[in-house]
């Protein structure tokens, strides 16, 4: 996809009652009764996309472009079921993505920072391990790194989410189909403890190693497992890939990474499952950064249109689109005029300020913010954000300095109108939405753990 056509392509144990509430001693069932309805599963995350996240995307393409956002288009046009699921680890009202994943990859609520270990060590086997042994062929896709805490609560057992070289060794000799996504320092012996070249590992074990876009693009259906990865760290937020010609050249977005993986997975007469995440909604929940949360979760949205685009064409497979978490709870309070900057936006936050080497001067981040994001801050404000440079003694995640984005953002919310709750992953019920086959099942309010069984239930895959 050329992403000058971003918007123009395609037509969300700590109390004892908390275990009662949201534990196995709950009767009631979620889903009705059904045999066997979908041979494939295609399982979307807006990785720690509060409600206001959802809603302020699709009012910025409707004053954009005219339209409503793929998700919404759902609830609207009466196609897709929807839902409000509840979110709670094993030990905390409050989730990690870790807890989350595995909430539906293994089924149980396990502690937070744990992929798919209970409490007391215990496993619970991973649900594409499950779809692979019955047959069908398997993957992850994801806007951050393939070795992060939501696709590996899909595949893999780890005490500890932030062993990402150890998950990518965990990887190896599991033989998925399909794995995309960041995160080559996990893999180049350079960058390794151990330094252990995996991606010479992964081809001499039979993988496809696939490091670029043009790669990705001319995969073919040779049977062989497919692990791309293609760059460090995350993919690069949605909306500062517009400016960049080298980024768009190099790096895929997530709606080509779904559109090859679906076509690569369908080629399995037995079916397939793949869990899609736009992982970099979280990323940006965190610093507060309104144009990366916004622009991401459309780039996420994209690869919606591109899942049910699949699923309406071939009728046999179910689309489950949801959220980990919600997280930072942003909002609109503005007018209209505020709001509406954020469509001539040309980058994020995180490129305002993550990628300066040098504290700027007052005129010099006065200048650079207004390039960025088209409003001129006053020189008092520069000043309180320049007097947070280098500020390193409360570290965000995947930020250095939470002091200096959330000054930012507080100054920002006087220009565009989008407020913050926080900076912090929260406790709400988040959106469920279903379409295909099975998805006239779903009932108003789920448990995280019930869609296991569920996607199992649906594709007559055994539990155990």
């Amino acid at each position: 996809m050329n992403r000058r056509d971003f918007f123009t392509n395609g037509s969300a144990g700590l109390l004892a009652g908390h275990m009662t509430l949201f534990g196995e001693r709950r009767d009631e069932k979620a889903f009705s009764k059904r045999k066997q309805s979908a041979k494939n599963i295609i399982f979307m995350v807006s990785d720690g996309m509060s409600t206001g996240t959802l809603n302020m995307a699709d009012l910025l393409m409707n004053r954009k472009e005219g339209r409503m956002c793929s998700w919404m288009k759902l609830y609207a046009e009466q196609t897709g079921r929807r839902a409000f699921m509840e979110t709670s680890s094993f030990n905390a009202l409050v989730t990690d993505s870790a807890a989350g994943s595995s909430a539906w990859g293994g089924g149980k609520k396990v502690p937070n920072g744990n992929l798919n270990v209970n409490a007391d060590g215990s496993f619970n086997k991973p649900i594409l391990q499950k779809f692979k042994e019955a047959g069908k062929s398997v993957g992850c896709v994801t806007s951050v790194t393939i070795t992060h805490a939501t696709p590996a609560g899909f595949c893999i057992n780890n005490k500890s989410r932030g062993d990402e070289s150890e998950i990518a060794s965990q990887y190896l000799d599991l033989k998925f189909d399909v794995m995309m996504g960041g995160g080559a320092e996990f893999f180049l012996a350079e960058k390794r403890k151990d330094k252990t070249d995996l991606f010479a590992a992964y081809e001499q074990a039979g993988y496809t190693v696939a490091r670029t876009r043009d790669a990705m693009l001319g995969l073919e259906n040779t049977q062989k497992p497919i692990m791309g990865v293609y760059c460090e760290g995350a993919l690069p937020y949605a909306l500062d890939t517009f400016q960049n010609a080298n980024l768009q050249e190099t790096i895929p977005t997530l709606a080509e990474m779904t559109r090859k993986t679906l076509d690569l997975l369908s080629k399995n007469q037995k079916g397939f499952a793949v869990q899609i995440e736009g992982g970099k909604v979280d990323w940006a929940a965190h610093s507060n950064d309104a144009g990366g949360l916004l622009y991401d979760q459309i780039a996420f949205d994209q690869a919606i249109q591109v899942a049910l685009d699949f699923a309406a064409r071939d009728k046999e497979t179910l689309v489950i689109i949801t959220t980990d978490h919600g997280n930072a709870n942003p909002g609109l309070f503005g007018g209209d005029r505020q709001f509406d900057l954020l469509q001539n936006f040309k980058h994020t936050n995180n490129w305002i300020l993550g990628e300066l080497d040098t504290k700027p001067t007052t005129a010099q981040l006065i200048e650079r913010i207004e390039f960025a994001q088209g409003y001129a801050i006053k020189q008092s404000e520069a000043e309180k954000i320049l007097a947070r440079f280098g500020n390193k003694n409360e570290a965000g995640l995947y930020i250095a300095n939470k002091p200096l984005f959330r000054e930012l953002a507080s100054i920002q919310t006087h220009y565009t109108g989008i407020g913050w709750a926080g900076m912090d992953h929260s406790a709400d019920y988040v959106e469920l939405a279903m379409f295909g086959p099975g998805s006239e099942t779903l009932k108003p309010f789920v448990k995280n753990t019930e869609l296991h069984n569920f996607m199992l239930d649906m594709t007559a895959v055994a539990k155990a």
